[in-house]
């Protein structure tokens, strides 16, 4: 069964939230935190009550009762439908089986990584690398904590993948950090060179490729392979 496409991540967790019991969208918001759900899911409690208006809207969830708590306002109580279950279970079939293109920040930045000169870039992946670190500490702390409060695996695998991600990127952005640092990095001789002509010339970076003998000599004979509309 198609899903009706419901995007925002916070909605899929009121869904699981509310698909273990009913619970206004305060009782929702305290549970997703003392679960530690925002490791794993960007949750933006400012717009919960706009994202549960909007499931209610699109029958995935309905109030069943209104609760008072002595003299505080009251609290609608939500519950999940038999639509809201089905897109619940059609979301996290789809999160679980179905490979999913991911751009990343890093990524996009990669791709411009040129337009810096390497020794700055080198000084952003070492900074990079700090806050991986960091990440890394804290999650391997989690970890450990709920190791020794006897909590099965299940209930942190979300983390356990996050801290692979983590570890993966961290091995990545060290190993390129070192070979843009040591020139090991093919196309940084080239690069480097690009940006100190660029300072020296007062030129920008497409007027070199104009004319590439002109400016490199036959150092780089694979600028001449590249389509001029791609230069």
């Amino acid at each position: 069964m198609a899903r009706r496409k419901v995007a925002n991540p916070l909605a899929f967790a009121v869904l699981g939230s509310l698909g273990e019991r009913p619970m206004h969208p305060y009782e929702i918001s305290t549970m997703l935190k003392s679960r530690g759900k925002g490791m794993s899911i960007k949750l933006n409690y400012g717009s919960l009550y706009s994202v549960v208006g909007a499931l209610e809207k699109a029958g995935f969830i309905e109030a069943v009762e209104t609760v008072r708590d002595g003299n505080r306002p009251e609290k609608t109580v939500y519950a999940i439908t038999a639509a809201g279950r089905a897109e619940f279970d059609d979301w996290l079939a789809e999160l679980l089986g179905k490979p999913e293109r991911e751009f990343s920040q890093l990524e996009a930045g990669l791709a411009y990584l040129p337009a810096f000169s390497p020794d700055r870039v080198v000084e952003l992946l070492d900074q990079r690398v700090k806050g991986l670190v960091a990440e890394v500490e804290q999650l391997e702390a989690a970890h450990e904590s709920m190791t020794s409060m006897k909590l099965p695996r299940i209930f942190w695998v979300e983390s356990e993948f996050r801290l692979a991600l983590v570890q993966a990127e961290l091995t990545y952005v060290r190993r390129l950090a070192r070979a843009i640092r040591t020139d090991g990095l093919e196309g940084s001789g080239f690069w480097r060179q690009t940006h100190q002509l660029v300072e020296k010339l007062g030129l920008q970076p497409a007027d070199l490729l104009k004319d590439p003998v002109k400016y490199f000599g036959e150092e780089f004979p694979w600028l001449q392979e590249i389509p001029p509309d791609a230069r």
